[in-house]
């Protein structure tokens, strides 16, 4: 079986383990073109301030939502000729989820990154259609597995011809409605699968489900785990951000406000520089 690439490259974007960090960050799912606008401009701006990269990330239906009532996004088709405006706009790559077979040729037209949600990521059919798009993938670790499980993981999607692998950290199950984080699985991951690693530091704080219909989540621990994360060493931190998080419509308990993301990286970004010159 052929490796996974150790860094993988997304135009002048390089993204590796022992490279600089970059960010993958936007709003939980596409409210509005507008917004998604807006949303991508603002996080531009504060990434090309601090000096770093930058993937920009936004769903398009939140298709595992607790309840059937919960908001879902705008959907595959509105949001397509979206993604394409933003890449060429502001010359960000994107990334988003995709949820079933049928979506993943389609979403591979106008994104740079597609992105196995956690409760998919053992679905066979479904990495193998996204690694033959040829785009880089990125798979979050389901809750329910080991850090080493995930090398079984990206082997289907190297076997299906794709060595551009992302693998992403979001936390385990702990009892019930509650998420912990083992930092030593960065560390595993990286060496069982070879791959980039990415922390999922909004998702690490998630309560699922916590609020009967809806999930809850402890925003104020998202800068706690990332810290130690990127103190740890890691490829890249997740991070969805809004500008009214208790107003959004997913997600909104574990995103931090778009005005307190600045700080953090400037943050991440000395932590970053430290374990990688110790590392």
């Amino acid at each position: 079986m052929t490796a996974s690439n150790p860094v993988v490259c997304l135009g002048k974007l390089r993204i590796g383990n022992a490279l600089p960090l970059t960010l993958i960050a936007g709003p939980c799912q596409m409210e509005s073109r507008e917004h998604a606008m807006e949303m991508a401009s603002a996080i531009k701006a504060i990434t090309d301030g601090v000096g770093i990269g930058l993937i920009y990330k936004t769903s398009f239906d939140k298709a595992n939502r607790t309840s059937s009532k919960g908001a879902r996004g705008v959907g595959l088709e509105k949001a397509l000729p979206i993604f394409a405006e933003i890449r060429e706009k502001f010359g960000l790559p994107v990334l988003t989820d995709v949820h079933e077979i049928d979506q993943c040729a389609k979403v591979a037209q106008v994104v740079d990154v597609l992105q196995i949600p956690a409760f998919l990521s053992r679905q066979t059919d479904l990495l193998v259609a996204a690694a033959r798009t040829g785009r880089i993938v990125n798979v979050k670790k389901g809750q329910f597995l080991a850090p080493w499980d995930m090398k079984n993981v990206v082997a289907k999607i190297i076997e299906a011809g794709n060595a551009n692998v992302l693998v992403t950290e979001r936390g385990a199950c702990f009892g019930y409605n509650t998420l912990v984080t083992d930092m030593r699985s960065l560390p595993i991951m990286a060496h069982q699968t070879g791959a980039p690693v990415v922390f999922d530091a909004t998702h690490s704080v998630q309560q699922p489900g916590g609020q009967g219909t809806s999930s809850g989540g402890q925003r104020e621990f998202v800068p706690v785990l990332a810290r130690a994360a990127v103190a740890v060493g890691v490829a890249a931190v997740f991070i969805e951000t809004h500008q009214d998080p208790d107003h959004a419509p997913s997600d909104g308990p574990n995103m931090i406000p778009l005005r307190e993301l600045e700080a953090l990286l400037r943050q991440l970004k000395q932590f970053d520089g430290i374990a990688k010159a110790a590392g």
